[in-house]
């Protein structure tokens, strides 16, 4: 498979992430300003919510399209192993 190939969601994923460095970048201000451990924890808390979301859609993103093209054109051995090494950030 082409690692170098351009995944339609990767523009939205992108943007997840940046926000979620937003919200990292916001919590070491928090810190850095002496906030309150509650209101650290929170936007700690949303930070983790966001890349867990980012890495649930790049996985189903994968699955969609990566997978569905391998076994489309005849790559499903490798397909396959591709996945089940991706499993182990699940």
């Amino acid at each position: 498979m082409d690692k170098a190939l351009h995944h339609a969601g990767h523009g939205a994923l992108i943007k997840r992430l940046k926000r979620a460095s937003g919200h990292l970048i916001n919590v070491i201000e928090m810190l850095e300003s002496d906030r309150p451990c509650a209101d650290v924890a929170q936007q700690l808390h949303a930070v983790e919510k966001a890349i867990g979301a980012a890495k649930k859609a790049l996985i189903h993103e994968h699955l969609d399209e990566c997978l569905a093209r391998a076994v489309r054109t005849a790559q499903s051995e490798e397909a396959l192993a591709e996945f089940k090494d991706m499993t182990k950030y699940l």
